[in-house]
This record gives structure tokens, C-alpha cells and sequence, in this order.
């Protein structure tokens, strides 16, 4: 779902357009889309990341078998902004891989940091014996 999409555009959509929106505050705006895009092709710009956020999100992202094409640059490094273009097949978003690819990012950092404090739970317990 595009970034200015709000919780009340959801309510609006199930028929509750009645009720108050809530509001929750994530703080300035780090995603835009570029001009030109499409439901299946459009390009973002990320700011204050770089290769890091970008090369794995493109990993994640091209993991999706309804994902065409993903690939990311850094214009200039000198500046803190990292574009990513997405184009998918039809019968999905490039808002939806967009989101998919966040999603199982965070999923694989849960799953290292898990096991990353169990080995180091594991290390510490041994060289206490």
C-alpha cells in the first residue's frame, strides 16, 4: 500500500467510515515514490539507508515468485538515499512485494537475533563449567 495511505483509507474500504481514525505516529516520512510508477512497476526512494537495508530487501523482495524484477541503487555517495525499483507480474502490487519483502526481512533478523543469543547463551554457560 502506497506510503500516504492511512489507517482511516482502511476503514474507509471495510465500510466504517463512520468511526474516528486513530492516529499513530512513525515519525518523518523515509519511503517516496518516484514518478511514473504503476500497481506493477514502481521505483522507491529510501532516506538515511544505504547498501545494507538495500541489497538484503532486494534479496527478499526477488525471493518472491510474483516479483519480476528488483534491483536497488545509491545515486550518490554522498547522499544518505537509496532507490529501489520494483516490477511485478499481474495479479499483485509492487506495494505488496513492497510490504512482503519488509515483512520477511524483519522475520530472518528475529530468526538471527534468536539464535544468535541462544549460541551466545550456549558459549557462556560453557565456560562458566
Amino acid at each position: 500500500m502506497p506510503p500516504q495511505a492511512t489507517e482511516h483509507h482502511d476503514e474507509q474500504q471495510m465500510g466504517n467510515a463512520d468511526q474516528q481514525p486513530s492516529t499513530i505516529d512513525i515519525g518523518p516520512q523515509r519511503i517516496r515514490i518516484l514518478p511514473g510508477a504503476s500497481d506493477t512497476a514502481a521505483s522507491f526512494q529510501f532516506d538515511q539507508e544505504d547498501h545494507t537495508l538495500g541489497n538484503a530487501l532486494r534479496y527478499m523482495i526477488m525471493k518472491n515468485p510474483e516479483v519480476e524484477l528488483c534491483g536497488y541503487s545509491i545515486p550518490h555517495p554522498s547522499e544518505a538515499k537509496m532507490n529501489l525499483r520494483i516490477q511485478t507480474y499481474d495479479g499483485t502490487t509492487v506495494y505488496d512485494a513492497l510490504e512482503k519483502g519488509l515483512d520477511d526481512l524483519m522475520d530472518l533478523c528475529d530468526v538471527v537475533e534468536t539464535r544468535f543469543i541462544a549460541a551466545q547463551d550456549e558459549h557462556a554457560a560453557q565456560m562458566e563449567t
